[in-house]
C-alpha cells in the first residue's frame, strides 16, 4: 500500500489551510480563494514549468515553519516557493509585499504603450487590472520607450511586441500543447522579443491558443481585430462535434452575429479545454454550434456590467409587502381618493378663491 502524501498547514493572510507537500504558496492561496490569492502574470496552472518571470506574485514569509520559525529574509515568488508545515505568509496584509508589487507594476508599465483605447485586449487585460490595483497615477520614466518593428505571424495571429511583458506563456503553450514550436524569445535584456526569427507563419492547428494565454494585448485574433469591444458582447458556452479538439468553446455574440470564438476559462482566467484553429477562426455562425448556456462571468469583470449570469436577473423578487401588512393588498392602502376624499367638491382646490389655507380643509 502506497504512503499518503503528508499534509502541510499554511496560513496566508490569517486564513489557514492544509495542503499536500509540494504545493506552492500560490496554489495554496488559490485553494483559499481570491481574497488572498496573489496576482500572477506568468504562472499558468495548465502548463508545466511556468512562473518565476514576472515577480508580481511575491509574498512575505513571516514564519518559515514550525521546525524553523525564522522569517525568510527576502520576499519570495509564491509561484515557485513550496509550503512548509506551519508556514505563515503575508500577501495583501504585508506592507512589504504590496509596496514591492507596486514597484513591479511600475517596471512592467515602463515600456508598455498606452494602447488601451484601441487594444482588443482592453476589458479583459490582466495588466489593466494589475495597474488599477497597484499602479501609480503617473510614471517616473523619462526615457524613450522601446519599440519593435511589426512582424507578420500569419493570417490569424497579430503580434504587438511593444505590448509584450515577456511572460513566456505563449512559448510554453506552443512547446507543450502544439508540440511544434516555431517562435520563442530572441536576444537578451532590453533587446529580448518574441519572434520566429526566420519569419515563419504560426500555422499549427492549436497555435491559436497562444491568444488565450497572453495576459496582455501582445497576441490578438486578426479575425476579431478592431471589430468590437468585449463589454458589448455576450459570451455563451457552446460545443460542436470536432474531430481535432474537445469542441467546447465560448462563443461571443452581439445580437445574432458571432464576433469571435475563444476557449473556456476558469476563475483564474486559465483555459479549461484547448481548442483548435478550426473552431476558433472558421466557425463563426450559430449553426456551427450547440448553445448550452450563458457563460458565467466573474463579478469583477467589466464584461459582466449590464449582462446576464446564468438565470440571475430573470427571477422576480419575492413580494414582502403582504407579509408585513398581514396579507392586506397594497392597492387598497394606496387608493388615496377614497381614503382622504381630496376630490370632494367642497375640497376641490380649483374652486377656492385665492390661496388655500388650513381653514379650507376643516369640516
Amino acid at each position: 500500500m502506497s504512503e499518503q502524501t503528508p499534509l502541510m498547514k499554511v496560513t496566508i493572510d490569517g486564513h489557514t489551510i492544509e495542503v499536500p507537500a509540494g504545493t506552492t504558496i500560490l496554489q495554496a492561496a488559490r485553494m483559499i480563494g481570491k481574497e488572498v490569492a496573489p496576482p500572477a502574470m506568468c504562472y499558468y496552472g495548465k502548463l508545466e514549468n511556468t512562473g518565476g518571470n514576472c515577480r508580481t506574485c511575491m509574498v512575505e514569509v513571516t514564519k518559515g515553519s514550525d521546525a524553523d520559525p525564522r522569517p525568510m529574509p527576502k520576499l519570495v515568488a509564491s509561484c515557485r516557493t513550496t509550503v512548509m508545515d506551519g508556514m505563515e505568509v503575508g500577501n495583501k496584509s504585508s506592507e512589504k509585499a504590496v509596496t514591492a508589487r507596486e514597484g513591479v507594476v511600475e517596471f512592467l508599465l515602463i515600456n508598455h504603450p498606452l494602447d488601451c483605447p484601441v487594444c482588443d485586449q482592453a476589458g479583459e487585460c490582466k495588466l489593466q487590472d494589475l495597474g488599477y490595483e497597484h499602479g501609480k497615477e503617473e510614471t517616473r520614466y523619462e526615457f524613450e520607450r522601446r519599440t519593435f518593428v511589426p512582424e507578420d505571424l500569419g493570417p490569424n495571429i497579430q503580434l504587438h511586441m511593444n505590448r509584450c511583458i515577456l511572460c513566456y506563456r505563449c512559448v510554453k503553450t506552443a512547446d507543450q500543447i502544439t508540440g511544434c514550436r516555431e517562435h520563442g524569445v530572441m536576444f537578451r535584456g532590453d533587446h529580448a522579443e518574441i519572434s520566429t526569427y526566420l519569419g515563419k507563419a504560426l500555422d499549427n492547428e492549436f497555435i491559436g491558443n497562444v491568444i488565450d494565454v497572453c495576459p496582455v494585448g501582445a497576441l490578438t485574433d486578426k479575425t476579431f481585430r478592431f471589430k468590437n469591444r468585449v463589454w458589448f458582447l455576450k459570451p455563451v458556452d457552446a460545443h460542436r462535434d470536432c474531430p481535432t479538439c474537445s469542441g467546447k468553446a465560448q462563443v461571443w455574440y452581439r445580437g445574432d452575429e458571432v464576433f469571435r470564438v475563444t476557449a473556456r476559462k476558469n476563475e483564474w482566467n486559465e483555459v479549461e479545454d484547448w481548442i483548435c484553429n478550426t473552431c476558433r477562426f472558421d466557425k463563426k455562425e450559430t449553426k456551427d454550434w450547440v448553445i448550452e448556456q450563458p457563460s458565467v462571468i466573474s463579478k469583477d469583470s467589466v464584461i459582466r456590467q449590464g449582462h446576464y449570469q446564468a438565470n440571475i436577473g430573470t427571477k422576480k423578487p419575492n413580494e414582502t409587502f403582504k407579509k408585513v401588512m398581514s396579507g392586506r393588498d397594497p392597492k387598497l392602502l394606496l387608493d388615496i381618493h377614497d381614503v382622504s376624499q381630496v376630490n370632494e367638491p367642497n375640497r376641490d382646490l380649483s374652486q377656492i378663491n385665492g390661496p388655500a389655507t388650513s381653514k379650507d380643509f376643516k369640516d
